[in-house]
């Protein structure tokens, strides 16, 4: 699994021109599922972003999660974000999963988050969508499941 996670002042998804979800000051999760992700990455990798310590104490240091905030989160699918370039100028998907296992490791995952008591939002799987954010900083972590469990 790929997140790329980024601290943002609000985000707000569209379908079809038509306002789907929206957040304030939280993060945006753009989650990307692979061909050889299994479920036992959902609750770590949930854990790990919802926890992550990207916001301003009161000393002006990252110390505090989105959890300590009490911040928003949005989580929008993201096939691409295994797109291979190394071959061409036309990235390969073929080792992003496949639907029918992305939404099922997608949804464990947002109901990983939930669990957090704070406000969750999603775009709509699947969906060709418009995203607009102000990022805050910018501050973009990225985190793949692949580098960690080497």
């Amino acid at each position: 699994m790929r997140v790329l996670i980024q601290r943002v002042k609000y985000v707000k998804v569209e379908v079809d021109k038509k306002l789907n979800s929206e957040i304030d000051r939280g993060i945006l999760i753009l989650l990307g599922i692979g061909d050889n992700d299994e479920q036992e990455n959902v609750k770590y990798l949930a854990d790990k972003c919802t926890g992550l310590r990207i916001f301003a104490d009161e000393n002006d240091k990252m110390n505090l999660s989105v959890k300590d905030i009490s911040g928003d989160i949005m989580i929008v699918s993201q096939f691409t974000l295994y797109g291979d370039c190394k071959k061409g100028k036309r990235p390969s998907f073929l080792n992003a999963a496949k639907p029918e296992k992305a939404i099922r490791l997608y949804e464990m995952f947002v109901e990983e988050c939930k669990k957090t008591g704070l406000k969750v939002q999603t775009g709509e799987f699947g969906a060709d969508m418009h995203v607009e954010l102000v990022n805050d900083g910018p501050v973009t972590i990225w985190i793949d499941t692949e580098e960690i469990n080497r």
